[in-house]
């Protein structure tokens, strides 16, 4: 009986534990509340009322519990006397237009984490909040991983990064710009309206900025290509991986490896690597940091839209950066907005569809403080694109002549070698190794190619191992070239990086395979056009060692090409990142054994003495020159051989169309012979190594020379080495 009066006590303290604890914890949650209501450091003052914001009422008990307090309450996020949240004070509530983002309500109600419906504000919300914790912490953000732009363009598998996208996005794009000029169906773009205002991105479009083309959030020209996401460094690639997502600082302490100069936030602004080296505002200067390059298009963009206000919509147009709508009429004509002049009445009412796109891009620069980190180079290009459309109307055109717009080729991120796959979303295995940012190292790592995502241009991390001090390579040995020939600068050697992908895709070998067996001037309807691919400077430069070129039987042909002691790699040619040949660097300099080679323009002057190889008299011109005499008979010989046979089409070629060769018709050839099909394959490969004369000259000429005997061209005025 004892036995059983205990178990019921023990079940019965079972029972009333918990109530004991949720009650006691029910005192302490009101004793709490009253400790924080208004004396907390959570308390906010508006309007002479004080009150206790969402998270403070509903989510912490304790106000010393709050993570992070410290560093959000002394935020942006939470500047209560902000215009960004104090803006509908007069009017006591945030319309459903502005409340996602200026009010932590606002903000819950569009992620429907209230109970609403999701992707859109059901309602005005009351003024007196700022981003509060359960703004970004709540049951929806915690599995939220995509972000509609508005663009319409939707970025999917996200991660915590897409709490901040959703407001750091922007309010307009390219659509909304595109939208309002096709409704007032103008004449032409230079028709003056008083229709048209003027479209603001609005503030703080960072992830706009970063994502680049893919969003469309600046206005994008048609025809013109741009830059994609902006992809930095692993662990460096996100809002909250280089800023502290509660005090919004940026990490500045880990970003001195690689920006070694960079100690205060105002210091970015300074920075330049070695994938961004072009004078893209034209001012001669190459070693200011990004930040100066775009400040100066910004004032080039400004010049060019305020000559456009004065030539074409014959009124003058100023910019105020602080005041909406930014753009005013700029009534005395002395290129600024006066006091009196900043007034909502004297907006800027002339504008143009030309002067629209320019005037958008140029606030769209404006807007993101930190655009020269986010995506410097998508903004350099919307700049210079808005500033050559201006001038195709002014007559006071500003001067872009030497203006870069993009990139070396490692590093242009908008150009069709990395773009190519945008549709697809993954550059194939067979792509992968010289087409992304990651495909290298993988290839070092596991001599494997694998798919990978598309990428927008190389990055630091495609050849360097590590990242600061000497920023070491990935060492390869030699490199495996498409014939099965190995080849090598060296054990370890730099140059053998760049061997991997410079080698072509294709080699003689892959010719003589595919035409074995065939009759040389019998239609094969099995064959097919064989590409050597784009700059295979490898293949050229080491000649019949590695067989790049289709080589003739029975005839002999030139290996490797050696220069002079230090100019025989890679390296010790081109400057490793801008990829230029070193003309004019110190020590370094081409014109001291070829005086005629002043500049890059002028190396296809070259000529150290030799015959006249092309036959055409002239013994002074650069090998460049005989290489070009020779590659154009060769195409007319081909053109020729193909008109006069049964059943083989009219042969055109097209160096910029793949599949490069077609029919007269437009179609891609496809009445191959195996001769014409040899000669075609070595007419590509002289077309696609643009250095070839310098990189193995008489090695081309050699099989120049074969080919245009094969076509039964008469060749007794030429030479072959």
């Amino acid at each position: 009986m004892k036995r059983r009066h205990t178990q019921w006590g023990v079940i019965l303290l079972t029972l009333v534990l918990p109530i004991v604890v949720v009650a006691s914890f029910a005192v302490q949650a009101a004793t709490s509340q009253t400790t924080v209501s208004l004396a907390s450091p959570l308390a906010q003052t508006n309007g002479g009322q004080t009150y206790l914001p969402v998270v403070a009422r509903n989510f912490c008990p304790v106000a010393n519990d709050v993570p992070f307090l410290s560093e959000w309450s002394q935020s942006g996020h939470n500047d209560k006397t902000a215009e960004a949240f104090r803006h509908w004070d007069a009017e006591g509530s945030i319309p459903t237009s502005c409340a996602k983002c200026h009010s932590t309500p606002g903000y819950r109600d569009f992620l429907g984490a209230d109970g609403s419906a999701p992707n859109v504000v059901n309602k005005a919300h009351p003024t007196g909040t700022t981003v509060e914790c359960t703004a970004c912490h709540n049951n929806v953000t915690l599995t939220k991983t995509s972000v509609t732009f508005p663009s319409g363009i939707t970025i999917a598998n996200l991660g915590d990064e897409s709490r901040c996208m959703e407001c750091h996005q922007g309010r307009a794009s390219k659509k909304q710009v595109d939208d309002a000029i096709t409704s007032k169906a103008l004449p032409n773009v230079d028709t003056v309206t008083t229709t048209l205002s003027f479209i603001n991105i609005h503030y703080f479009a960072a992830a706009a900025t970063q994502y680049g083309t893919q969003v469309k959030g600046g206005y994008e020209y048609d025809g013109q290509s741009y830059d994609h996401k902006f992809f930095h460094v692993e662990g460096y690639n996100t809002c909250y991986q280089c800023h502290d997502q509660h005090s919004l600082e940026l990490k500045i302490s880990e970003c001195t490896a690689c920006h070694p100069g960079v100690t205060t936030a105002d210091d970015f602004a300074n920075a330049r690597m070695a994938g961004s080296l072009g004078d893209y505002d034209g001012d001669g200067n190459f070693t200011e940091g990004v930040g100066q390059e775009i400040a100066g298009l910004q004032e080039k963009l400004y010049t060019a839209i305020k000559a456009y206000g004065n030539e074409i919509s014959h009124k003058a147009i100023a910019y105020d950066s602080h005041t909406h709508p930014y753009f005013f009429i700029d009534t005395n004509g002395n290129g600024q907005v006066d006091p009196d002049e900043a007034k909502s009445a004297n907006r800027y009412n002339a504008f143009t569809a030309r002067l629209l796109k320019a005037a958008y891009n140029y606030q769209v620069s404006q807007k993101d403080p930190g655009k020269f980190a986010h995506n410097g180079k998508y903004i350099i290009q919307i700049l210079h694109d808005s500033i050559v459309d201006v001038n195709k109307a002014i007559s006071a055109k500003v001067d872009m002549s030497k203006a870069w717009r993009i990139d070396p080729g490692h590093f242009a991120g908008s150009e069709e070698a990395f773009r190519h796959w945008d549709e697809e979303g993954e550059v194939p295995a067979g792509c992968a190794r010289c087409h992304s940012s990651e495909g290298l190292h993988v290839y070092h790592k596991d001599r494997a190619n694998v798919s990978e995502e598309v990428s927008n241009g190389f990055k630091c991390t495609t050849c360097h191992a590590s990242l600061g001090g000497d920023w070491p390579r990935y060492a390869f040995d030699n490199a495996t070239f498409p014939s099965g020939a190995v080849a090598t600068f060296g054990k370890g050697a730099d140059p053998n990086l760049c061997l991997q992908c410079h080698q072509g895709r294709s080699s003689g070998k892959s010719v003589v395979q595919a035409i074995a067996g065939k009759e040389l001037d019998t239609v094969t309807t099995t064959l097919r056009f064989i590409n050597i691919h784009y700059f295979a400077a490898g293949a050229t430069l080491f000649g019949s060692d590695v067989n790049g070129l289709y080589e003739y039987a029975g005839k002999t042909y030139k290996g490797r090409f050696m220069h002079v002691g230090p100019f025989d790699t890679c390296t010790e040619c081109h400057n490793t990142h801008k990829l230029e040949v070193r003309v004019g660097d110190p020590g370094l300099n081409c014109s001291s054994c070829h005086p005629v080679a002043t500049s890059v323009e002028k190396l296809v002057d070259i000529r150290m003495g030799g015959p006249d190889y092309d036959g055409d008299g002239n013994t002074t011109e650069g090998i460049a020159g005989e290489i070009r005499t020779m590659a154009d008979r060769l195409l007319t010989a081909m053109q020729a051989y193909a008109d006069a046979r049964e059943g083989v089409d009219p042969i055109v070629y097209n160096p910029n169309s793949y599949p490069y060769f077609f029919n007269d018709k437009g179609t891609g050839y496809a009445t191959w012979t195996p001769r014409l099909l040899r000669t075609a394959y070595i007419y590509q490969y002289v077309q696609k190594d643009p250095g070839g004369f310098a990189h193995n000259g008489k090695y081309i000429i050699q099989v120049l020379y074969d080919a245009l005997m094969d076509l039964s061209v008469d060749v007794s005025g030429m030479t072959r080495p």
